[in-house]
């Protein structure tokens, strides 16, 4: 090779080299890195989640006004409340292809799973999730077990964690930092109730 040939060659590796490092720089206009947002920023953002998810619907006991059903905002995500009496049901329900029931308040329902209730989700220590680590809640949601143990009991139905398992860790990070900053709720909402035990009932 010639030393015009090689000149050539040192340009043209020389062109490529500044036009990767452009666009690089470029990339990263483009990309700019994430910022870790603050507390009071993830509070905001798991408030804005769990609303739209309407993660309220069930999770939260309901008072009753001349506009109708609402929320009760002084037990903002506390679940079903504990000891309040439950509407008579169809057993049939209880059948698979049946309706599924809810109870006025939405905060307990009934199907072929037998009868579930909505958990305490405030940070209580003793009945909510006052004791759970953060890694603790996303496992839950992302195994769909109690306490993301394996072999743990699953969580029921109607909660949707099938699809809230595809949040980001950052969405419910935030969800956890928002349901930890709220006022702790001592309520301490039943066991699920097997089919079979749910047939028995009298009510």
């Amino acid at each position: 090779m010639n030393l015009f040939a090689m000149g050539i060659v040192v340009l043209v590796g020389m062109a490529i080299a500044a036009q990767s490092s452009c666009t690089s720089e470029a990339e990263a206009k483009i990309t700019p890195e994430k910022k870790e947002l603050s507390k009071s920023e993830l509070i905001a953002r798991g408030q804005y989640l769990t609303t739209v998810s309407l993660c309220n619907d069930c999770h939260s006991p309901k008072v009753f006004g001349p506009h109708g059903m609402g929320l009760d905002s002084t037990k903002l995500f506390s679940g079903h409340p504990a000891g309040s009496p439950l509407p008579a049901f169809d057993k049939s329900a209880l059948k698979p292809g049946s309706w599924i029931l809810f109870s006025g308040d939405l905060t307990a329902s009934v199907g072929p799973w037998g009868m579930s209730f909505a958990a305490n989700l405030t940070p209580d220590s003793t009945t909510g999730i006052g004791a759970w680590s953060e890694e603790t809640f996303i496992k839950t949601l992302r195994t769909g077990k109690h306490l993301g143990q394996e072999g743990g009991r699953p969580i029921m139905p109607p909660m949707p964690w099938e699809m809230v398992r595809n949040m980001t860790d950052e969405d419910l990070k935030a969800i956890y930092t928002y349901l930890q900053a709220l006022p702790p709720v001592k309520n301490q909402v039943p066991a699920p109730i097997a089919p079979d035990e749910a047939a028995k009932m009298k009510m």
